[in-house]
């Protein structure tokens, strides 16, 4: 599913405007960048909770060349689904 295919079901399915609904989806999506950014965890009941996963600097190795590289430190989202998320795809 694109992001216009979901905003067309929001819609039809909330009875709203395809405008609204895409503001809607834009204003959820601003809000969990936002709050990852500052460290903390947004959890929706039911479907999962977004959180930021640390990484630590370690080494590599450039599969080209074989030469070992050093990878910085960094933070990944990371998305872990709910219960009840889980058991409705299965």
């Amino acid at each position: 599913m694109t992001k216009t295919e979901l905003i067309d079901k929001m819609s039809k399915e909330a009875n709203i405007s395809k405008a609204a609904a895409g503001k809607a989806l834009e204003s959820l999506i601003d809000g969990v960048k936002k709050t990852l950014k500052k460290g903390n965890k947004v959890t929706l009941v039911g479907f999962g909770t977004f959180s930021v996963s640390k990484r630590k600097a370690r080494k590599g190795r450039n599969p080209r060349t074989g030469e070992v590289i050093k990878i910085k430190a960094s933070k990944a989202p990371k998305f872990t689904a709910g219960k009840a998320f889980k058991d409705a795809v299965q």
